[in-house]
């Protein structure tokens, strides 16, 4: 499956973004992207943004060709399956518009890329400790930790569409299923953790609540999908983490997400 440029031509790296309403975090990610090694192609795709996110991104254009602005309104999955259509580079790399890219993140991705299929870098959580010193709850298939964000993940193109990249119909928890799928197809995740994505986290209340129901109600999307993940779950891990008020908090409206879903939607097969 892994193919790579020859001699010491540098692959491509194609890099999709999909954004809306990002305008306050937008010249920060692009000043993180356009100094990566190249070569590299930046492709944003903007649902229908209200705010200046678009002039933002057109006034860097103007210094910086290879950014690409396409306007998509759709939903996460949906959009960053039209970035990986309009992908020029043989590596598809993700992340997000509240996102900062360490100046060495492209080149190791085509480290870990030149032996692999897949990398998961490391996400620093940026923002109000209480909320970003929560972590993430992993779930493994075979062995693996398929709970690596989409903000900080890259894929070899052919296998992209060999699984059919992102399902769309997945309100979030869409990159923990692309991730299962292509474990159960055979493929291994590497993780490098020299390939340092920095994320801002929600700062307030209202986002932290939204984003714990969400996830929630995602991991009730993989249930219905694939059938119960409960047993991919690390028990004793879990445990090993701090259970203060906000952990307990996360759960609940979790909880919450997992449920309201399980009352409004019935199952639907794997494609």
């Amino acid at each position: 499956m892994v193919k790579k440029a020859s001699g010491k031509e540098r692959e491509l790296i194609s890099v999709v973004v999909t954004v809306k309403n990002e305008a306050h975090n937008m010249g920060g990610l692009l000043d993180s992207l356009v100094v990566q090694e190249g070569p590299i192609e930046i492709l944003i795709i903007d649902a229908a943004s209200t705010d200046r996110t678009q002039d933002i991104v057109r006034e860097y254009q103007k210094e910086y060709p290879f950014i690409i602005l396409h306007q998509y309104a759709a939903q996460r999955g949906e959009s960053r399956n039209k970035g990986i259509e309009m992908a020029k580079g043989g590596i598809v790399a993700f992340t997000d518009g509240d996102c900062i890219a360490n100046p060495f993140w492209a080149r190791e991705i085509r480290r870990s890329l030149a032996t692999s299929d897949i990398v998961g870098g490391k996400t620093m959580a940026m923002g109000y400790e209480p909320f970003q010193s929560l972590g993430r709850v992993e779930v493994y298939q075979d062995g693996q930790d398929i709970t690596f964000p989409s903000c900080n993940l890259a894929y070899r193109r052919p296998l992209l569409e060999e699984i059919k990249g992102f399902d769309p119909r997945f309100v979030t928890a869409e990159d923990i299923d692309m991730n299962f799928r292509a474990v159960k197809r055979g493929s291994r995740i590497t993780l490098n953790e020299k390939m340092i994505i920095y994320h801002k986290e929600r700062s307030t209340f209202v986002g932290f609540f939204k984003q714990a129901f969400w996830n929630g109600f995602g991991r009730k999307q993989l249930t219905n999908k694939h059938g119960s993940l409960w047993g991919s779950y690390n028990p004793s891990e879990m445990l090993e983490k701090p259970i203060g008020f906000w952990w307990l908090t996360r759960t609940v409206i979790a909880l919450m997400g997992y449920f309201s879903y399980t009352m409004a939607h019935p199952k639907y097969k794997i494609r």
